[in-house]
């Protein structure tokens, strides 16, 4: 199907926070959109304020008229809506072009160059820093990411006459197998989502593929260090970074009173006393990786070193909801166990002297079937683990799979609570925190402005 000629889009799975991305592109490209999702959102709503008719029923009779046509529709969909979804069988039985996701963002892209973030972990922080130091630039983007950037509000980025489109290449489902990167950093191969690859080869096997894809006289940026043998095609180049190995690195790093500062250095540029807009000590490395791409296509070094200072981050990535000497409260979208550890200890570097209290809210039963033993290793970093019930998204559970297996694995050390996530408001308020930082891919962020509301009554 042409998208040029589409007159409407059916989303199944619409706020998704992938998926919204694409439901905001056409909008912006005068589209009839609307679709389907399960629950009611605050992204939903804004998608609905924007133009979008999105119901929440799994009702043929709740599809709009102008979606009926099978010639001018096009029905997108996530991997995760289950095969029985009444919505998406109507689709299926009445000859509807259906499309995942991702190979819709490949056809959007494949024209342009698209600049793509890739890596179990840190490619929503990465790809919109990159995005941001593009978008205050000259050079300009389109983008669509994985997260809503704070300084522009949202996940899409539209450019009239820039050649360039960053994109969050996610590997779930092999979703990032439909894109064809001009330039792709790859931040992380540890193994995830084993109820779709089965093994950690089969995983690593899915990023090796991926290189394939780079366009030839493309280029490639691998972290240093991480599992993987590139296996590209034609004259690609390939350059390493870090926080501070590789080709493109950070020197003179200087952590204090809450601000970083850092030298970056690569093949023929050094910028010295660049400030981190978001000063935790993970964005050196997710900013190492972004300016690299920003400066191998010729963003300056002046527009390198102000994006990055001015760079406010992500929507639930570190993201601070009160930071006051009295309490601090944060709020992390970690749901991996490198996620996790990485996130406590940057708050344990911020605040040494303070007991940091993690709320956490696993995220699928295979996932905790699978890591359990090192989340809980992770969790122990913590002075505090408060554990809820897992989150199954798009899983059924799993006998003998709950929160107590990550429970009765924590360090005895570690003060440690397990109870139901709709009794969360009740239970923090019979406790006194210093840091309390909310963890976790599924519904929790939605206790967090209940949970502000309660430490700023008490502590402020």
């Amino acid at each position: 199907m042409n998208l040029d000629t589409i007159k409407s889009v059916y989303f199944i799975g619409a706020g998704g926070i992938g998926m919204s991305a694409l439901v905001r592109y056409f909008l912006s490209k005068g589209k009839f959109v609307a679709g389907y999702d399960k629950t009611s959102t605050g992204l939903t709503s804004a998608l609905i304020a924007e133009g979008a008719q999105i119901h929440f029923d799994d009702s043929v009779d709740d599809i709009p008229e102008q979606c009926k046509n099978p010639s001018t529709t096009l029905v997108v969909i996530t991997p995760a809506i289950p095969t029985d979804h009444t919505e998406l069988n109507f689709f299926k039985n009445n000859g509807f072009e259906i499309q995942k996701r991702a190979q819709v963002l490949g056809t959007i892209t494949h024209n342009s160059k698209g600049l793509c973030v890739a890596g179990t972990h840190g490619k929503t922080t990465t790809s919109t820093m990159t995005a941001h130091l593009f978008d205050q630039s000259h050079v300009g983007c389109n983008a669509f990411l994985g997260g809503i950037s704070k300084n522009n509000g949202t996940n899409l980025l539209l450019s009239q006459d820039s050649p360039f489109t960053i994109i969050e290449a996610d590997e779930f489902d092999r979703s990032f197998h439909w894109l064809s990167p001009y330039m792709s950093v790859i931040t992380s191969t540890d193994p995830d989502h084993l109820d779709i690859y089965g093994t950690p080869e089969a995983y690593l096997e899915s990023f090796e593929h991926y290189t394939t894809l780079i366009q030839p006289q493309g280029t490639l940026l691998i972290r240093e260090g991480i599992s993987l043998v590139p296996k590209v095609k034609g004259e690609v180049k390939i350059y390493t970074y870090s926080k501070e190995k590789g080709d493109f690195h950070a020197e003179n790093i200087r952590i204090g009173n809450g601000e970083i500062y850092i030298d970056f250095v690569g093949p023929g540029i050094k910028i010295e006393n660049i400030k981190l807009g978001v000063p935790i000590s993970i964005n050196i490395e997710n900013g190492v990786a972004a300016m690299a791409m920003a400066y191998l296509n010729g963003v300056t070094a002046e527009e390198i070193k102000s994006g990055m200072e001015t760079f406010k981050g992500v929507d639930r990535r570190f993201d601070f909801k009160l930071k006051e000497k009295e309490i601090v409260l944060l709020s992390d979208y970690a749901h991996h166990p490198s996620e996790v550890k990485q996130s406590i200890s940057s708050i344990r570097e911020l605040y040494p002297d303070k007991k940091i209290s993690v709320l956490f809210q696993p995220h699928l039963y295979s996932r905790t079937h699978d890591f359990y033993k090192e989340f809980a290793t992770s969790l122990s970093l913590a002075d505090e683990v408060m554990l809820v019930e897992i989150y199954p998204a798009r899983e059924l559970p799993i006998e003998g799979v709950t929160s107590e297996l990550i429970y009765n694995n924590l360090d005895p050390k570690v003060e440690k609570h397990l109870f139901e996530k709709k009794n969360i408001l009740n239970e923090l308020k019979n406790k006194s925190f210093e840091v309390l930082v909310v963890l976790g891919a599924g519904d929790i962020e939605s206790f967090v402005p209940e949970i502000m509301n309660e430490l700023k009554l008490r502590y402020l």
